[in-house]
């Protein structure tokens, strides 16, 4: 076995061909500035963001929707914060919020149960955003609305599925050699659903955890995979990711949720790549973000080749300029998981 030290003088020294890796889930990207990762490899090796951020990938007509439901009576909007602050084609829930809307954070969806149990003449919307890695405590949500008999608290749903925005991104941006797997949403869905794409794109795709030397360990097994032209998957946090995933949270997804198509902001309708609640849970649902829609991003915006990696976000003409946390531009800036923010944070 390879001493960490001797991985970081190979990568380091590494002299061959560009080769250009996403990490797709933004806890990675930050993970890598926290341990200062392209500072001790090769520059030849280029670490782009992917589409990982939920907030980031929520489209415009979901918040609208939000934004509607909360400003109608006796409504209130639950939300975490990230979410505040995205805006919809004509606002954010801050800026509804300002004009009188009912809009309340809450860091735990569990949260929205209490707030709905005592406040029973208010109808209750909690907006479950996210991946697979955060669907199996929606799921424990309806659980407990159907236990506790709570009527007046519902789910709008924009549920991404990560596999389908891969395959995606595989068929149309070429440039990218391979991926670090993101650990979280392997976590549940299992290191085994990347086969396909590996062995039909032929790029590797490596499973890592969040450690300096988790990352460092997953470049190179890749650059040894590119190396010896070897397209595969690898898992390299089989403490927390099996092959399977985690079949119990699987079944409870699914007991609740089903395929569909969806809307990515930026990106447009990918087939497939959303959880919507099923026809038999309707009395739960607020609706989703499946609407097929045309969307602009704002003049300059560039977070679209953001999150396919066409672009670092210091390449956005607007980054660090017009567009900061402070004053946010596009959903790439504004969530922590973003790769504008995390760039802003860090670099």
């Amino acid at each position: 076995m390879m001493k960490l030290e001797q991985v970081i003088k190979a990568l380091k020294e590494y002299d061959g061909e560009p080769v250009k890796i996403m990490e797709v889930c933004g806890t990675h990207t930050k993970s890598i500035f926290q341990h200062g990762i392209r500072s001790i490899i090769s520059p030849k090796i280029q670490l782009i963001s992917g589409p990982g951020c939920p907030v980031c990938v929520t489209a415009p007509s979901y918040i609208d929707r939000l934004v509607e439901l909360s400003l109608k009576e006796t409504y209130c909007v639950l939300t975490f914060g990230d979410m505040m602050k995205v805006k919809g084609t004509q606002m954010s829930l801050t800026e509804a919020k300002a004009m009188g809307a009912e809009v309340k954070v809450l860091y735990s969806p569990l949260g929205a149960l209490s707030e709905a149990e005592n406040h029973k003449d208010i109808q209750y919307v909690f907006a479950a955003v996210g991946f697979e890695t955060t669907t199996p405590v929606y799921a424990l949500l309806l659980d407990e609305i159907q236990k506790r008999n709570i009527k007046n608290l519902k789910l709008a749903t924009s549920i991404k599925t990560i596999l389908p925005a891969l395959s995606f991104i595989c068929e149309n941006e070429t440039s990218i050699d391979a991926f670090l797997s993101p650990g979280h949403v392997s976590v549940i869905t299992g290191s085994r659903i990347y086969e396909e794409l590996a062995a039909a794109y032929k790029k590797p795709f490596v499973v890592a955890g969040f450690e300096g030397e988790h990352i460092l360990a997953a470049i190179y097994e890749i650059m040894t995979q590119l190396k010896g032209k070897r397209y595969q998957v690898a898992n390299l946090y089989s403490n927390a990711v099996t092959e399977e995933g985690n079949q119990k949270a699987e079944a409870l997804i699914h007991q609740y949720f089903e395929p569909a198509d969806d809307a990515w902001r930026g990106i447009g309708t990918i087939k497939q790549s959303a959880l919507k609640l099923k026809e038999e849970y309707k009395e739960y649902d607020a609706g989703g973000s499946q609407e097929e829609i045309i969307e602009t991003l704002p003049p300059g915006c560039k977070c679209t080749d953001v999150i396919l990696g066409r672009i670092q976000p210091m390449d956005c003409p607007l980054f660090q300029k017009v567009c900061t946390p402070l004053h946010a531009v596009g959903p790439c800036m504004v969530s922590s998981e973003g790769a504008c923010g995390i760039w802003y944070q860090n670099s």
